[in-house]
C-alpha cells in the first residue's frame, strides 16, 4: 500500500472511532429496577408495569434492545421489602420505580445514590422520603398517590351510597400507617355524625374477627385505606364485606371491579405512564432532586350497582350521575 493511501486508510479510521464509540453509547443498555409491593399473580400490579414499559416504549426505549427491567414483587411482606431493596441496588441499575412508601424507604435504606422514582406513595414528606415537593433533594421523587383531604371524600361517598351509616370501621395496617388513613377520616366525621373505629389489621385471621366483632351492631359502613396490606388482602375484604352486608368504600376501581361496592381514588396506571416520563429523563440524565413531586390530576369514581342491589341499596341519579363508570 502507498504511503497516502495508507494515510488516508488510518485517517478515515481515526475519524470513525469517535463515531462507532457514539455508536456503541446510543445502544448501551440501561437497567431499570422495580420493588413491587403486591405479589407477582396481581393482575392490575401487572397492568400498571405494562403501562410503564409502554410509556418508555413511546420515549424510544426497547425493551432488551436498550433497557433491561428487573422486578422484585415484595408481597406487602417487610422481610421481602428489606431482602429486595438490596438485591436490586446490588445490580446497580440506572433508576428504580419503587411502588409504596415502604418500598422506598426499604430502598433508601441501602442506598442514596441511585435514582428513586416512586409512585402509590402517601406522606412522602412526613416519611422522611424527600425534602419537599417541589425540590424533594436526595435520589428520590415520583407520583403521590392520595392527599389528606382524600378522607373527606370517602366518608361523604360512604353517607351518599349508604345514608343510614353511623359507624364506620376504617381498615388499616398499623405497621404501614399513613395520616391518608384513619386520622384524615376522623378528622372529616364531625359532621357526618358518625363514630369512627379503627381496624388494625395485621393479618387475614386478625382482620376477619375484627370485621366480624364490628358487624355485630347495626348501621354500620367499612372505609378500605391504601396499604399494600389492603392490596394484598382486596379479596378476603370485599368478601366479608359482602358476607356482612356492609357497604364500603375503597381507594382504588380494582376493588369495586372485584365486587366491591364503591371506589374512589386516582388513576394508578396513569401514575405509571407519567413515572415512565420521569423514568426517561433520569435515564437521559437528570437528576431527580430537580424533578418536583406530583399529586395526581385524574380520579376515578366508580360504583357497582350490582352490589348495591345485593346489599339493597338504592343509588341516587346525582351519584350514579357523577360516576366515571357505573358497573351493571
Amino acid at each position: 500500500m502507498r504511503r497516502r493511501d495508507f494515510i488516508k486508510v488510518l485517517g478515515g479510521t481515526a475519524v470513525g472511532w469517535p463515531f462507532v464509540a457514539r455508536a456503541q453509547e446510543a445502544v448501551r443498555m440501561r437497567r431499570v429496577g422495580m420493588l413491587m409491593s403486591t405479589a407477582e399473580t396481581d393482575v392490575q400490579s401487572m397492568v400498571g408495569a405494562a403501562a410503564l414499559v409502554r410509556g418508555l416504549e413511546e420515549r424510544g426505549w426497547r425493551l432488551g434492545g436498550n433497557v433491561q427491567i428487573e422486578y422484585r414483587w415484595a408481597a406487602a411482606n417487610a422481610n421481602l421489602y428489606r431482602r429486595f431493596a438490596q438485591e436490586l441496588v446490588t445490580l446497580a441499575p440506572d433508576v428504580i420505580l419503587a411502588v409504596g412508601g415502604v418500598g422506598v424507604s426499604a430502598l433508601q435504606q441501602v442506598t442514596r445514590t441511585i435514582p428513586i422514582v416512586f409512585v402509590g406513595t402517601n406522606d412522602p414528606i412526613d416519611r422522611g422520603l424527600i425534602a419537599s415537593i417541589e425540590r424533594p433533594g436526595g435520589n428520590t421523587t415520583g407520583f403521590i398517590a392520595f392527599e389528606f383531604s382524600i378522607g373527606r371524600k370517602w366518608l361523604e361517598l360512604l353517607k351518599q351510597i349508604a345514608p343510614s351509616v353511623s359507624r364506620v370501621a376504617v381498615i388499616r395496617n398499623p405497621v404501614q400507617f399513613s395520616g391518608i388513613g384513619l386520622a384524615a377520616i376522623e378528622k372529616a366525621a364531625p359532621p357526618f355524625n358518625v363514630a369512627v373505629s379503627p381496624i388494625d389489621a395485621r393479618g387475614g385471621i386478625e382482620m376477619e374477627k375484627s370485621i366480624t366483632t364490628f358487624a355485630r351492631d347495626s348501621n354500620g359502613g367499612l372505609i378500605v385505606t391504601p396499604s399494600p396490606f389492603s392490596v394484598f388482602f382486596r379479596d378476603q375484604i370485599i368478601t366479608l364485606a359482602d358476607r356482612h352486608k356492609l357497604p364500603a368504600v375503597y381507594f382504588n376501581r380494582y376493588f369495586v371491579d372485584g365486587g366491591g361496592l364503591i371506589s374512589y381514588g386516582p388513576d394508578i396506571v396513569e401514575q405509571y405512564r407519567h413515572a415512565a416520563g420521569y423514568v426517561d429523563r433520569i435515564l437521559k440524565g437528570e437528576n431527580p432532586a430537580d424533578m418536583p413531586v406530583q399529586a395526581p390530576t385524574k380520579f376515578e369514581l366508580v360504583i357497582n350497582l350490582r352490589t348495591a342491589k345485593a346489599l339493597g341499596i338504592t343509588v341516587s341519579p346525582a351519584l350514579i350521575a357523577s360516576a366515571t363508570e357505573t358497573l351493571q
